[in-house]
Protein backbone atom coordinates (compact mmCIF):
# COMPACT_ATOMS: atom_id res chain seq x y z
CA UNK A 1 0.00 0.00 0.00
CA UNK A 2 3.15 2.22 0.91
CA UNK A 3 3.93 4.00 -2.37
CA UNK A 4 5.19 7.74 -3.97
CA UNK A 5 1.77 8.59 -4.26
CA UNK A 6 0.57 7.79 -0.48
CA UNK A 7 4.07 9.73 0.64
CA UNK A 8 2.81 12.72 -1.38
CA UNK A 9 -0.90 12.65 0.21
CA UNK A 10 0.81 12.78 3.49
CA UNK A 11 2.69 15.54 2.51
CA UNK A 12 -0.35 17.45 0.94
CA UNK A 13 -2.53 16.71 4.29
CA UNK A 14 0.11 17.60 6.82
CA UNK A 15 0.77 21.05 4.55
CA UNK A 16 -2.76 21.71 3.53
CA UNK A 17 -1.50 23.14 0.14
CA UNK A 18 -0.59 21.32 -2.93
CA UNK A 19 2.08 24.16 -3.39
CA UNK A 20 4.02 23.62 -0.20
CA UNK A 21 3.93 20.15 -0.54
CA UNK A 22 5.58 20.64 -3.91
CA UNK A 23 8.16 22.34 -2.82
CA UNK A 24 8.86 19.98 0.32
CA UNK A 25 9.24 17.09 -2.44
CA UNK A 26 11.26 19.45 -4.91
CA UNK A 27 8.77 18.88 -7.63
CA UNK A 28 6.25 20.94 -8.87
CA UNK A 29 2.38 21.79 -8.09
CA UNK A 30 1.18 20.13 -11.51
CA UNK A 31 2.78 16.78 -10.49
CA UNK A 32 1.66 16.37 -7.07
CA UNK A 33 -1.76 17.45 -8.26
CA UNK A 34 -1.12 14.42 -11.03
CA UNK A 35 -0.34 11.84 -7.97
CA UNK A 36 -3.30 13.01 -5.80
CA UNK A 37 -5.73 12.60 -8.57
CA UNK A 38 -4.18 9.36 -9.23
CA UNK A 39 -4.43 8.02 -6.14
CA UNK A 40 -8.16 9.08 -5.32
CA UNK A 41 -8.78 7.51 -8.79
CA UNK A 42 -6.94 3.94 -8.11
CA UNK A 43 -8.87 4.10 -4.58
CA UNK A 44 -12.40 4.97 -5.57
CA UNK A 45 -12.48 7.81 -2.96
CA UNK A 46 -12.30 11.82 -2.92
CA UNK A 47 -9.56 12.60 -0.16
CA UNK A 48 -9.26 16.15 -0.65
CA UNK A 49 -12.32 18.65 -0.23
CA UNK A 50 -10.83 21.67 -2.91
CA UNK A 51 -11.78 25.22 -2.34
CA UNK A 52 -10.76 28.27 -2.64
CA UNK A 53 -9.70 28.64 0.78
CA UNK A 54 -7.31 25.91 0.64
CA UNK A 55 -7.48 21.77 1.15
CA UNK A 56 -8.83 20.21 3.84
CA UNK A 57 -9.19 16.36 4.05
CA UNK A 58 -12.60 14.42 3.55
CA UNK A 59 -14.03 11.65 6.22
CA UNK A 60 -12.17 8.98 3.52
CA UNK A 61 -8.87 11.49 3.39
CA UNK A 62 -9.03 11.31 7.14
CA UNK A 63 -9.51 7.68 7.84
CA UNK A 64 -6.31 7.21 5.21
CA UNK A 65 -4.61 9.49 7.07
CA UNK A 66 -4.76 7.39 10.10
CA UNK A 67 -4.04 4.45 8.87
CA UNK A 68 -0.88 5.38 7.52
CA UNK A 69 0.38 7.18 10.15
CA UNK A 70 -0.47 4.14 12.43
CA UNK A 71 1.39 1.57 9.48
CA UNK A 72 4.68 3.91 9.07
CA UNK A 73 4.92 3.85 12.71
CA UNK A 74 4.20 0.06 13.04
CA UNK A 75 6.56 -0.33 10.30
CA UNK A 76 9.74 2.25 12.21
CA UNK A 77 8.94 0.42 15.51
CA UNK A 78 9.31 -2.90 13.94
CA UNK A 79 13.00 -1.94 12.52
CA UNK A 80 13.44 -0.75 15.90
CA UNK A 81 12.63 -3.69 17.81
CA UNK A 82 14.66 -6.20 15.19
CA UNK A 83 17.59 -3.87 16.30
CA UNK A 84 16.70 -4.16 19.88
CA UNK A 85 16.40 -8.17 19.59
CA UNK A 86 20.19 -7.66 19.38
CA UNK A 87 21.31 -5.64 22.23
CA UNK A 88 19.77 -7.61 24.71
CA UNK A 89 22.26 -7.08 27.29
CA UNK A 90 22.41 -3.16 26.26
CA UNK A 91 21.16 -2.32 29.91
CA UNK A 92 19.06 0.37 28.43
CA UNK A 93 15.23 0.74 30.22
CA UNK A 94 13.00 1.90 27.00
CA UNK A 95 10.56 4.12 28.56
CA UNK A 96 7.64 4.98 26.64
CA UNK A 97 5.90 8.47 26.45
CA UNK A 98 3.10 11.05 24.79
CA UNK A 99 1.60 13.67 25.49
CA UNK A 100 -0.65 11.82 27.98
CA UNK A 101 2.03 9.83 29.06
CA UNK A 102 4.29 11.74 30.48
CA UNK A 103 7.85 10.32 31.83
CA UNK A 104 8.28 13.56 34.05
CA UNK A 105 7.50 11.31 37.92
CA UNK A 106 9.81 8.57 36.41
CA UNK A 107 12.49 11.53 35.48
CA UNK A 108 12.23 12.71 38.93
CA UNK A 109 13.35 8.84 40.37
CA UNK A 110 16.12 8.86 38.12
CA UNK A 111 18.86 10.09 40.04
CA UNK A 112 17.96 7.82 43.19
CA UNK A 113 17.56 5.13 40.68
CA UNK A 114 21.10 5.56 39.15
CA UNK A 115 22.93 5.46 42.63
CA UNK A 116 21.11 1.91 42.90
CA UNK A 117 21.88 0.36 39.37
CA UNK A 118 24.43 3.30 37.53
CA UNK A 119 25.07 0.70 34.39
CA UNK A 120 21.12 1.17 33.56
CA UNK A 121 20.52 4.11 30.95
CA UNK A 122 16.95 5.17 29.76
CA UNK A 123 15.97 5.33 25.98
CA UNK A 124 12.57 7.48 25.81
CA UNK A 125 10.20 6.07 22.69
CA UNK A 126 7.98 8.32 21.74
CA UNK A 127 4.03 7.49 20.43
CA UNK A 128 1.53 9.32 19.29
CA UNK A 129 -1.46 8.29 21.39
CA UNK A 130 -3.97 6.68 19.60
CA UNK A 131 -6.63 3.72 20.53
CA UNK A 132 -4.59 1.77 18.20
CA UNK A 133 -1.28 2.51 19.89
CA UNK A 134 -2.22 2.08 23.39
CA UNK A 135 -3.62 -1.23 23.12
CA UNK A 136 -0.56 -2.28 21.34
CA UNK A 137 1.71 -0.95 23.37
CA UNK A 138 0.42 -2.36 26.49
CA UNK A 139 -0.43 -5.79 25.18
CA UNK A 140 3.53 -6.02 24.25
CA UNK A 141 5.37 -4.44 26.70
CA UNK A 142 8.69 -5.86 27.09
CA UNK A 143 9.07 -6.42 23.30
CA UNK A 144 9.31 -2.26 22.11
CA UNK A 145 8.74 -0.35 24.93
CA UNK A 146 9.67 -1.97 28.39
CA UNK A 147 7.85 0.87 30.85
CA UNK A 148 5.23 3.59 30.61
CA UNK A 149 3.92 5.92 33.37
CA UNK A 150 0.19 6.47 33.23
CA UNK A 151 -2.83 6.04 35.15
CA UNK A 152 -4.74 2.77 35.19
CA UNK A 153 -6.84 0.28 37.41
CA UNK A 154 -6.71 -3.06 38.04
CA UNK A 155 -9.56 -3.84 35.22
CA UNK A 156 -6.96 -2.09 32.38
CA UNK A 157 -3.90 -4.05 33.74
CA UNK A 158 -6.16 -7.33 33.55
CA UNK A 159 -7.60 -6.24 30.30
CA UNK A 160 -3.89 -5.62 28.45
CA UNK A 161 -2.32 -8.37 30.49
CA UNK A 162 0.28 -6.07 31.93
CA UNK A 163 0.97 -5.26 35.80
CA UNK A 164 2.07 -2.01 37.36
CA UNK A 165 3.68 -0.27 40.30
CA UNK A 166 1.92 2.43 41.91
CA UNK A 167 3.58 5.62 42.70
CA UNK A 168 1.02 8.38 43.62
CA UNK A 169 -2.80 8.94 43.67
CA UNK A 170 -3.17 12.29 41.20
CA UNK A 171 -6.17 13.78 42.20
CA UNK A 172 -8.73 14.44 39.50
CA UNK A 173 -8.75 17.87 38.18
CA UNK A 174 -10.56 19.76 35.28
CA UNK A 175 -8.67 21.33 32.74
CA UNK A 176 -10.27 24.52 30.92
CA UNK A 177 -9.30 27.12 28.38
CA UNK A 178 -7.43 29.94 29.40
CA UNK A 179 -10.06 31.75 28.33
CA UNK A 180 -12.78 30.28 30.37
CA UNK A 181 -14.57 32.04 33.10
CA UNK A 182 -12.88 29.55 35.74
CA UNK A 183 -9.20 29.95 34.22
CA UNK A 184 -8.74 32.70 37.03
CA UNK A 185 -9.55 30.22 39.75
CA UNK A 186 -6.42 28.81 41.41
CA UNK A 187 -9.13 25.79 42.92
CA UNK A 188 -12.28 25.33 41.35
CA UNK A 189 -15.35 24.18 43.76
CA UNK A 190 -18.20 21.46 42.54
CA UNK A 191 -20.37 24.03 42.78
CA UNK A 192 -18.50 25.98 40.52
CA UNK A 193 -19.63 23.49 37.60
CA UNK A 194 -22.68 24.18 37.90
CA UNK A 195 -23.89 24.79 34.73
CA UNK A 196 -20.90 23.46 32.97
CA UNK A 197 -20.47 20.80 30.49
CA UNK A 198 -18.07 18.28 31.89
CA UNK A 199 -16.04 15.37 29.70
CA UNK A 200 -15.69 12.39 31.13
CA UNK A 201 -14.55 8.81 29.38
CA UNK A 202 -17.37 6.74 28.92
CA UNK A 203 -18.21 4.41 31.76
CA UNK A 204 -16.06 1.47 32.48
CA UNK A 205 -12.64 2.76 31.17
CA UNK A 206 -11.97 3.10 35.30
CA UNK A 207 -13.95 2.32 38.27
CA UNK A 208 -12.34 5.49 39.52
CA UNK A 209 -13.58 7.94 37.18
CA UNK A 210 -16.74 5.96 37.15
CA UNK A 211 -17.37 6.29 41.07
CA UNK A 212 -16.77 10.22 39.93
CA UNK A 213 -19.40 9.85 37.31
CA UNK A 214 -22.04 8.16 40.08
CA UNK A 215 -20.84 11.34 42.73
CA UNK A 216 -21.67 14.06 40.54
CA UNK A 217 -25.15 12.33 38.90
CA UNK A 218 -26.37 11.26 42.41
CA UNK A 219 -25.14 14.56 44.34
CA UNK A 220 -24.12 17.33 41.83
CA UNK A 221 -27.00 17.16 38.47
CA UNK A 222 -26.42 20.48 37.67
CA UNK A 223 -23.09 19.21 36.27
CA UNK A 224 -23.36 18.19 32.58
CA UNK A 225 -21.70 14.86 32.18
CA UNK A 226 -20.35 14.51 28.60
CA UNK A 227 -18.95 11.33 27.31
CA UNK A 228 -16.14 10.95 25.09
CA UNK A 229 -14.12 7.49 23.96
CA UNK A 230 -10.52 8.42 24.15
CA UNK A 231 -7.69 10.82 25.61
CA UNK A 232 -6.11 12.27 22.81
CA UNK A 233 -5.40 15.78 21.24
CA UNK A 234 -8.73 16.10 19.51
CA UNK A 235 -10.60 16.20 23.14
CA UNK A 236 -7.71 18.74 24.45
CA UNK A 237 -8.35 20.56 21.24
CA UNK A 238 -12.20 20.61 21.80
CA UNK A 239 -11.35 21.89 25.58
CA UNK A 240 -9.73 24.54 24.45
CA UNK A 241 -11.71 25.46 21.32
CA UNK A 242 -15.25 25.62 23.15
CA UNK A 243 -16.39 26.20 26.28
CA UNK A 244 -16.35 22.59 27.89
CA UNK A 245 -14.52 21.44 31.07
CA UNK A 246 -12.20 18.16 30.49
CA UNK A 247 -11.49 15.83 33.60
CA UNK A 248 -7.53 15.99 34.00
CA UNK A 249 -4.85 15.18 36.25
CA UNK A 250 -2.00 17.45 37.17
CA UNK A 251 0.54 15.94 34.85
CA UNK A 252 -0.73 16.76 31.59
CA UNK A 253 -0.80 20.75 32.39
CA UNK A 254 1.41 20.79 29.29
CA UNK A 255 -0.52 18.80 27.28
CA UNK A 256 -1.77 21.94 25.75
CA UNK A 257 -0.60 25.26 25.82
CA UNK A 258 -3.82 27.12 25.82
CA UNK A 259 -5.35 24.93 28.51
CA UNK A 260 -5.13 25.09 32.29
CA UNK A 261 -5.14 22.51 34.78
CA UNK A 262 -7.00 23.60 37.89
CA UNK A 263 -7.80 21.28 41.35
CA UNK A 264 -11.25 20.75 41.93
CA UNK A 265 -12.22 20.22 46.12
CA UNK A 266 -13.49 16.80 45.78
CA UNK A 267 -11.88 13.54 46.99
CA UNK A 268 -11.70 11.79 43.55
CA UNK A 269 -8.20 10.60 42.68
CA UNK A 270 -7.29 7.81 40.39
CA UNK A 271 -3.45 5.98 40.31
CA UNK A 272 -0.39 7.09 38.72
CA UNK A 273 2.61 4.21 38.17
CA UNK A 274 4.93 2.38 35.82
CA UNK A 275 2.88 -0.16 34.07
CA UNK A 276 5.40 -3.15 32.82
CA UNK A 277 5.12 -6.80 31.47
CA UNK A 278 4.71 -9.75 33.40
CA UNK A 279 7.74 -11.25 32.09
CA UNK A 280 10.64 -8.78 32.45
CA UNK A 281 13.92 -8.90 31.14
CA UNK A 282 16.96 -8.66 33.93
CA UNK A 283 17.45 -4.64 32.80
CA UNK A 284 13.65 -4.57 33.83
CA UNK A 285 13.64 -6.03 36.71
CA UNK A 286 16.52 -4.74 38.08
CA UNK A 287 15.27 -1.54 37.46
CA UNK A 288 11.77 -2.39 38.83
CA UNK A 289 13.64 -3.71 42.07
CA UNK A 290 15.28 0.02 42.28
CA UNK A 291 12.18 1.48 42.38
CA UNK A 292 10.86 -0.06 44.89
CA UNK A 293 14.00 0.70 47.03
CA UNK A 294 13.65 4.30 46.49
CA UNK A 295 9.71 4.59 47.05
CA UNK A 296 8.93 4.42 50.52
CA UNK A 297 6.79 0.78 50.97
CA UNK A 298 3.37 3.23 52.11
CA UNK A 299 3.38 4.91 48.93
CA UNK A 300 4.31 2.06 46.32
CA UNK A 301 1.69 -1.05 45.20
CA UNK A 302 2.21 -3.51 42.89
CA UNK A 303 -1.13 -3.97 41.06
CA UNK A 304 -1.57 -6.75 38.69
CA UNK A 305 -0.38 -9.75 39.45
CA UNK A 306 -3.61 -11.49 40.24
Amino acid sequence: MYNPQIETFLRVADAGSFNKAATESFITPTAVIKQINLLEESLGVTLFDRTHRGLTLTKAGKSLYQDVKYIIRYSNDSVLRAKNATQEDTNVIRIGTSPMTPAQLLMQLWPKIQKICPEIKFQMIPFENTPENAREILANLGQNIDVVGGIFDDTLLQLRNCVAIELTREPLCCAVSVHHRLAGKERIKIEDLYGENLMIMRRKWSHYVDRLRDDLMQNHSPIHIIDFDFYDMNVFNRCENGTDVLLAISGWANVHPLLKVIPVEWDHSIPYGLLHSKQTSKTVKRFLDAVHEVIPQKELTPLGNN
